[in-house]
């Protein structure tokens, strides 16, 4: 069965089962799927971040957009920055509509461990148990979360591109309306994955990156993220060259120093590579575009790419595939200099041509100006000569070749 046709079977299933079944029901060749024949891959991923303020006896609803379809979702709940534990009694997981508002009779509770109740100490993570039945590929997914209590240290993840939803006091999760959620917010909260069974020959790969991975500059609530363009390509695919996508981007990141904060851009690249990437299931491929930020606060191209052969050798030791995104354009930005621009010319030389990682994707040639290749394409300029907007995003999402990212 080609993946088009379980698409189409899938998203039939969402509309014409969600009474009976919730979410989604399972049809028996999709069944035929688990099994033996199958594993466990993250088909959405965010990274882990802290968001200001807290949060008391209220919902928040987030919104995910899955990469690949699978069966047996679970959430990855995630209080990795927080300071106190993190206790919720109602987590439910829907079929979005439109904005906060759920397609009617698709909304499903979550359990862990058997219990609708999960708390969550500060520095740890929780998974769902599986929800049985199918999620097609490139839904989107509501995961509704009802805080007790009061937080203290909100783990979250900011400029998300997408919005999130806050309700009035009290348990919504279960509300399909959007009529209780009267506050957006940018950020998602403690939400980390999106895990489903996918067929064995299926994998994911984590884009580690900064806000040009978050795709800050591109327009909210349209998943038009580069590695949103990427999951897009590997959906028309037929299902054994198939790859999940995680987006393990944060704005302001860093391959060097820096830790998790309040308003900070979170844990360096170097710091956060486990908990961020190589614990999430599936990953074999971590696909690395960082350094931007690391040359505008100083760092040498020594310094860079000593971080880089951490980053290699780490992820190497772990028994995964890295693969090198060139640095894209940033002259006309905020961070340009000539001495930057030298740096970023010569690790993006030590990207293409050293062959320590195991695969490029060239970002840097797919979005330069021909005429200035250290400026984006005018076409491609978000505005800041720095991040790519709409259509620069589509450049890069294009650029990998699809069988070059899959881990041999």
């Amino acid at each position: 069965m080609t993946f088009t046709a379980w698409r189409r079977v899938g998203a039939s299933l969402l509309v014409t089962a969600v009474g009976a079944a919730g979410l989604v029901a399972a049809a028996p060749d999709e069944v035929a799927t688990g099994g033996a024949g199958s594993g466990l891959v993250t088909t959405w991923g965010a990274a882990d971040d802290i968001a200001g303020g807290s949060l008391s006896d209220m919902t928040v609803r987030n919104v995910l957009r899955t990469s690949v379809g699978g069966k047996d979702l679970r959430i990855r709940i995630s209080n990795a920055n927080g300071d106190q534990p993190l206790v919720s009694d109602s987590v439910y997981v829907g079929r979005q509509d439109n904005g906060a508002s759920v397609v009617p009779g698709s909304s499903r509770r979550l359990t862990f461990s058997g219990s609708t109740t999960v708390t969550i100490p500060p520095g740890a993570m929780a998974i769902s148990d599986p929800l049985p039945g199918t999620v097609p590929a490139l839904t989107s997914l509501t995961v509704s979360l009802h805080v007790v209590g009061t937080t203290g240290v909100i783990t979250a993840h900011n400029r998300a591109m997408q919005h999130s939803y806050k309700s009035t006091s009290g348990d919504h999760a279960a509300d399909e309306s959007s009529t209780a959620y009267q506050t957006e917010s940018s950020a998602w909260y403690f939400l980390n994955a999106a895990i489903v069974e996918a067929p064995r020959p299926v994998e994911t790969v984590a884009t580690l990156g900064d806000s040009i991975t978050s795709s800050v500059g591109t327009t909210i609530d349209t998943n038009r993220r580069w590695p949103d363009i990427l999951a897009a390509r590997y959906a028309k695919l037929p299902e054994p060259r198939r790859l999940a996508i995680s987006n393990e981007g944060i704005s302001g990141n860093r391959v060097l120093g820096g830790i998790a904060k309040a308003g900070s851009a979170g844990a360096s690249a170097l710091a956060r590579l486990d908990k961020d990437v190589l614990t999430k299931p599936g990953v074999r491929t971590v696909l690395v575009l960082e350094g931007i930020n690391d040359i505008y606060a100083g760092a040498t191209t020594e310094q860079l790419l000593a971080g880089y052969r951490q980053l290699i050798a780490r992820v190497h030791a772990s028994g995964r595939c890295i693969v090198g995104g060139t640095l894209t354009p940033m002259g006309s930005s905020f961070v340009y200099t000539p001495e930057k621009e030298a740096i970023r010319q010569a690790v993006n030389t030590f990207i293409r041509t050293s062959g320590e990682f195991d695969g490029v994707a060239d970002f840097d040639a797919a979005t330069r100006d021909p005429a200035d290749p250290s400026r984006l394409a005018a076409a491609y300029d978000g505005g800041d000569g720095l991040h790519p907007n709409d259509a620069g995003n589509h450049a890069m999402g294009d650029a990998p070749n699809l069988d070059s990212l899959r881990c041999k």
